[in-house]
């Protein structure tokens, strides 16, 4: 059933895919032109720096790319870039600024692991990494490497393939050990936002023609993935090796049972023949100082007439046979190692009992001593006398899901009903190292609860970014979480485990399950499903708020890993700026709730003419919206940063509507303490704020906005003057305390974090667009692709598949001194899953929406249908811990939602001190 019912009714049969990591499309993005001044001069080893001056490491490794062409004419001569190499070989210190620098276009980002990692100043550990960029300037193009102080642009996601860029400072480095040609080092830039690469494009930015497949700097074999170290990358990964036709009669094979008796006594072993059960995601174990070419391993459960036992494929040889050792193949292993299993991390699960488990040993497949030799069997040629068990699977539907036990083991298959954005978690220790994931839901027909899956990458990137609505989904060795609530009811989920392996519509064919009885049951049973009943029904992306969070406050502290908790209310913009792309974390810290005021971005309806509503973000002028004693305050304070932001609803004639945020300011930008635009002050928009009274912001929100919104598909501006203009209705009913009232004109710094965002809410998956909508909730994409960003230009929005309404909370410090703005969302966002009440999750009832709910002005007997103890701890100002929800969406976007609650109990002051 993938875009339609009729598709996939022939059930789990499909195309036998296997290849390399899939790269989804990126186009440009827009936005105002910012200018990057991080440079200074390189010398000897790393000097300080700032955001704004910086140093690179003279330390030269391997170069490996080719240098300009020496003699022989020039077939570039009208390339800017090969002019910029002309000038920079010719400086006396191979050093060069570029005032009259040219835009060129980011064709490809590449990361690698640094040998000598060097130290970055005010940096919390070293750069681990380097990342070589491929440019063109539509004629030429060439590989450079970042200097490392700007690794932060990449990793923020300010620097991406299909961005434009200019370089003003760049330097050729040498390796002073080789005789290789040097490399070109870009140490200053300038991201262009705003200017359409599609415009003439020349045919040369459709193919990327990387001079070498090394990096540029040391000795490292292989390219990583631009954002985990799980996932296979590059060409050097083979897809599929050729199987074993020639006669197996000659061999002998011994058995596990055999080799876990004797392998002390011996130094080498007979064949052994095996099919393999489980496989597990690929494991990097690269550090800056590893000489290992390629330091992977990936482990396998295999099992032969006797017993399962471990096997570990280590080094070069992951790439040259991972992706051909599936569950289910045979393999007759000639040469290979017996060692002493010291893998306790990989475990047996619960469903393998039935097979005898050898735990004391393991099978080592290695480059040498001795170099493995391995053999795939064809499944022609395997015997029944050879007794090999089957894969056997543990199925489960979901009305049995919540019948399991905390960490059991299972196996599920279903419809893809909502497939959320990809995001990030940060492994531990000081480095740049995530953990990549997804939150999908999958129904079965037996519950009208769907199976809710935290999905980590698990080595399958072609399948991982593939996963949308109305697919077949397969996940095997998935482990059970069963979150108590707080009434003592269990909300079960599923996340994956070290062996957990997927599939989805088009990788089914030949897979071992296809035979089970419940695989076959589902099978039936959507081909008795009509598609009509499920259309309405699929989303994408959003914020999605689960799983619940622990029932106290102690618990929480329990579950996390950082010893730091709790971050004081001035420390969050700091923290939040220190997060990286798509990095999901959570901050705690104390406040009080003072205020509160319900927002709807969907309060305008489409007219006759079919044009729907589109959210645009602007700032409204200090000037016009604060009374005069607030602008000289605000003047005079730096590090008070504006509240609540100004939003309005433009209409355009178009059938979909979009949504988009288009920023303009018609005063300076409020800086904050540091002499450095930040990430965050850079989100900090002006609304009428809690500061103002109902009369000034009625007086704003009444203002119609002027400003033109252009859209990636060139310069083209979408919005203009005959285009429809409704303010964002900004509800009347609001609270604040009266401490609020006191108060909020004498704060020392006032942060605002209340901005949402389109990506923020998801959208009902329609499959004409799937590439579009595939691209916008992936990570962004390694290598430009110039084809697919044009196709995705023309729709940028899609249905809401929830109203766009929420609340904006200000929350004061608990010193009265300083007060934090964040938005949080209503349950008529949530998706329809019964989990436990959140203390910070209002509901709604007889399905009204916030601004229909009445507030009394005087108290919150009724305000937005709050849960009591939050209007509990909002009328007594009560000191309460707060949760929030922070993810960086983009360079330019942080997204942070007030998740919840916790009063302060003497178990918390007790563990606290």
């Amino acid at each position: 059933m993938e875009k339609g019912a009729a598709r996939q009714k022939e059930g789990l049969r499909g195309r036998d895919s296997s290849g390399g990591p899939s790269e989804g499309p990126e186009g440009p993005q827009k936005g105002p032109r910012r200018q990057l001044t991080e440079k200074g001069p390189i010398s000897g080893a790393m000097g300080p720096i700032s955001r704004t001056v910086g140093t690179v490491s003279r330390a030269l490794g391997p170069a490996v790319a080719p240098g300009p062409p020496s003699g022989a004419p020039n077939p570039h001569a009208d390339s800017w870039l090969q002019r910029m190499l002309g000038l920079v070989l010719k400086a006396s210190d191979l050093r060069v600024s570029l005032t009259e620098a040219i835009p060129v276009t980011v064709l490809l980002l590449q990361r690698y692991m640094a040998e000598e990692p060097p130290p970055v100043p005010n940096a919390p550990c070293p750069a681990y990494y380097y990342y070589d960029v491929t440019v063109t300037d539509g004629t030429y193009q060439e590989k450079c490497l970042l200097a490392p102080q700007l690794n932060g642009l990449v990793q923020r996601n300010g620097l991406g393939a299909g961005r434009q860029i200019k370089i003003t400072q760049c330097s050729y480095m040498y390796n002073e050990r080789s005789l290789s040609p040097g490399f070109v080092c870009i140490e200053e830039l300038e991201i262009l936002e705003g200017v359409s690469v599609f415009a003439g494009l020349p045919s040369q930015l459709r193919i990327c023609h990387v001079k070498t497949m090394l990096p540029l700097k040391g000795s490292r074999k292989h390219y990583l993935p631009l954002w985990n170290n799980d996932d296979p990358f590059g060409e050097m990964w083979v897809a599929r090796k050729p199987l074993r036709e020639a006669s197996l009669e000659e061999f002998k094979p011994t058995s596990i049972s055999i080799l876990a008796m004797t392998w002390e006594s011996k130094l080498s072993f007979p064949p052994l023949r095996v099919r393999i059960i489980h496989k597990s995601r690929l494991r990097y174990f690269g550090k800056p100082k590893t000489k290992l070419d390629v330091p992977y391993q990936a482990y396998f459960d295999v099992a032969d007439q006797s017993g399962m036992v471990l096997m570990v494929l280590w080094g070069s040889l992951c790439p040259e046979w991972y992706h051909s050792m599936k569950i289910g193949t045979v393999l007759l292993l000639e040469k290979y190692a017996v060692k002493k299993s010291l893998s306790s991390k990989i475990q047996s699960s619960p469903e393998d009992l039935h097979m005898k488990r050898f735990s004391s040993i393991e099978i080592a497949l290695n480059v040498r001593d001795p170099p493995a030799k391995i053999n795939i069997i064809p499944e022609h040629k395997i015997k029944p006398e050879w007794k090999l068990p089957e894969v056997e699977y543990q199925f489960v539907t979901r009305s049995e899901l919540d019948k399991l036990a905390q960490n059991q083991f299972c196996d599920i298959i279903g419809l893809v009903q909502y497939v959320g954005r990809v995001e990030r978690k940060k492994r531990k220790g000081c480095v740049d190292d995530f953990w990549t994931y997804r939150w999908v839901h999958v129904v079965d027909g037996t519950s009208e609860q769907p199976f809710i899956i935290e999905l980590f990458s698990t080595s399958q990137p072609d399948i991982f970014e593939q996963i949308y609505p109305m697919t077949y989904l397969v996940c095997t060795q998935m482990r059970v979480e069963q979150n108590i609530s707080e009434n003592g009811s269990s909300t079960a989920y599923l996340t994956t485990s070290m062996k957990t392996q997927m599939f989805t519509s088009g990788w089914h064919k030949g897979q071992p399950y296809i035979k089970d009885p419940k695989v076959q049951n589902f099978i039936q049973w959507m081909r008795t499903q009509e598609e009509a009943s499920y259309v309405d029904k699929v989303v994408i992306g959003g914020y999605h708020r689960f799983p619940p969070l622990p029932r106290t406050f102690a618990e929480y502290c329990k579950n996390m890993n950082e010893e730091l908790v709790l971050i004081s209310i001035s420390e969050i913009e700091k923290e939040i700026d220190s997060l990286n792309y798509r990095e999901q974390k959570h901050i705690a810290f104390q406040g009080i709730i003072s205020a509160i005021r319900c927002v709807s971005c969907s309060s305008t309806s489409q007219d006759a003419s079919g044009e729907s509503p589109m959210q645009i973000e602007k700032s409204s002028s200090v000037g016009t919206s604060l009374s005069e004693q607030q602008q000289a305050r605000e003047s005079t304070s730096r590090q008070k940063s504006p509240s609540l932001e100004q939003q309005t609803i433009v209409t355009r004639s178009c059938v979909k509507r979009r949504i988009s945020a288009v920023e303009t300011t018609d005063h300076p930008p409020v800086t904050s303490q540091h002499s450095y635009l930040t990430r965050s002050t850079s989100k900090r928009r002006t609304l009428p704020n809690f500061s103002q009274d109902n009369s000034v912001a009625n007086k704003d929100n009444a203002e119609v906005m002027e400003t033109a919104q252009t859209h990636e598909t060139g310069n083209k501006e979408i919005a203009d003057g005959s285009e429809k203009v409704h303010r964002q209705r900004m509800c009347h009913n609001s609270w604040e305390s009266l401490l609020w009232t006191s108060v909020k004109e004498n704060l020392a710094q006032h942060l605002n974090f209340s901005k949402i965002f389109p990506e923020s809410f998801p959208c009902k998956f329609n499959y004409a667009h799937k590439e579009v909508l595939l691209k916008q909730y992936n990570l962004q994409a390694a290598k430009f692709q110039p084809e697919k960003c044009l196709a995705s230009g023309e729709m940028s929005h899609f249905e809401n598949a929830c109203p766009l309404e929420y609340y904006q909370v200000a929350i004061l410090g608990v010193n009265h001194d300083t007060a934090v703005e964040v938005a949080l969302l209503n349950d008529s966002y949530l998706f329809q899953v019964k989990e436990a009440s959140q203390n910070a999750a209002p509901s709604h009832k007889n399905g009204t929406t916030p601004c229909q709910e009445t507030i009394n002005q005087g108290g919150l007997f009724e305000l937005l249908s709050l849960p009591d103890d939050f209007k509990a701890a909002a009328l007594e100002n009560q000191r309460v811990i707060c949760i929030l929800d922070v993810c960086p969406l983009d360079n330019e976007k942080t997204e942070v939602f007030l998740r919840k609650i916790y009063k302060i109990t003497e178990v918390d002051v007790v563990n606290q001190t």
